[in-house]
Parts: C-alpha cells; sequence; structure tokens
C-alpha cells in the first residue's frame, strides 16, 4: 500500500463531531453472529482500526474519495461537505454513516450508510435501507465488508426498524445472502432481513 494522498486534520471539537452518538456502535449485540472470523466485531475490528461514526472532519480522511468508487461523486468543497454533514446531524435518527478507519494512516477505508424511513404503518415503525457500501482495495480480503454491512444491520436493529432492505447488483447477492438478506418476491435484486 502506498502512503494516502490525504491530510488528515487536527483532532479539533469542530471536526470531531460525529454524525450520530457513537455509544449506539458500543450497544450492538453480536452474539447471535456467526460468520465473522477470529471475533471480529465493530468493537474489536481488528489491529489498528476502528469503526465510528462519520464526523466532520472525515473531509480530510479520504471520505468522498473512497464513494468515488461506487459511483460519480463530484467536485464537493468542504463546505458542500460540511454543510450537508449538518444537515444529516440536525435530522436526527435518520442516518448512521459509519465508518472503518485506519488509525495507523487516518484514512477511511470502508462505509455504508444506514438510512431510516419513518412509518406509521405497523404500529408508526420504522424502516431501513443499507446504502453505499464500499470498502478500499487496499484492505478487501479482511472481512471489512461483512463487518460494516453487519455493524449497519445491527445497528437498524437496536434503533427498533423492523426490516432493513437494499438494492445490488447480481454478482452481490451471495454476499449479502451470506449475512441473512434474502430476496423478496417480484423483486430479484431487493433483498431484506426482518427483525
Amino acid at each position: 500500500m502506498g502512503a494516502p494522498d490525504i491530510t488528515v486534520p487536527p483532532s479539533t471539537p469542530d471536526n470531531d463531531i460525529p454524525l450520530y452518538d457513537p455509544k449506539l456502535l458500543a450497544e450492538l449485540d453480536w452474539s447471535k453472529v456467526s460468520y465473522m472470523k477470529d471475533g471480529v466485531t465493530s468493537n474489536q475490528p481488528g489491529h489498528g482500526l476502528k469503526v465510528r461514526p462519520l464526523r466532520r472532519g472525515d473531509y480530510d480522511r479520504g471520505f468522498l474519495k473512497l464513494l468515488e468508487q461506487l459511483t460519480k461523486v463530484g467536485d464537493i468543497s468542504r463546505e458542500q461537505f460540511e454543510k450537508r454533514f449538518e444537515i444529516m446531524r440536525q435530522n436526527k435518527d435518520h442516518y448512521y454513516v459509519t465508518v472503518i478507519e485506519d488509525l495507523n494512516t487516518g484514512e477511511i477505508v470502508a462505509s455504508a450508510t444506514l438510512a431510516v424511513e419513518f412509518k406509521f404503518i405497523r404500529n408508526c415503525t420504522k424502516r431501513a435501507r443499507l446504502e453505499d457500501v464500499v470498502v478500499s482495495p487496499d484492505y478487501r480480503g479482511k472481512q471489512l465488508g461483512k463487518l460494516i454491512v453487519t455493524t449497519i444491520t445491527l445497528l437498524a436493529r437496536l434503533i427498533g426498524c423492523y426490516k432493513i432492505g437494499l438494492d445490488c447488483k447480481d454478482a452481490m447477492k451471495g454476499f449479502y445472502g451470506s449475512m441473512g438478506y434474502g430476496c423478496e418476491e417480484g423483486n430479484a435484486n431487493a433483498m431484506i432481513i426482518r427483525f
């Protein structure tokens, strides 16, 4: 791995503001997860790694560059990033962008988003969507994809969602299926887990 072309921002109160309460990650129940090897969880992701909410300072930690592996991101300025971050943060209980940081380099190496929709159905419940799952190519093969997806899935359960769903390409069905996601009838590329 070459050195990342990122500039790690200084640790300041503004840069360290999390998108959501990081204590939620400590409350996740990994006891029924059997497919992770070597005891990997969001609390023990592996040497030099940390699972945490997106922070305001992650603009400088390669977060947007990581997302470019999924789709077109555009030329987003720091001001645009911070404005969108604040909109998401102020919409409490709707956005849970979660990242994995390499503490040795300060680089964001994996990310996924939990988007929560408030419903009237099922006694005013919540439905979750798993979006924007990505792992840096240099970190693939280290269970980080399963780790970030499972973290988001457990987080959806913890906050009271009745189900979580995602859309995926045919080639990714086996990956999500290995973590309990199944196809919805009549929509071969929509996969869900009901809690």
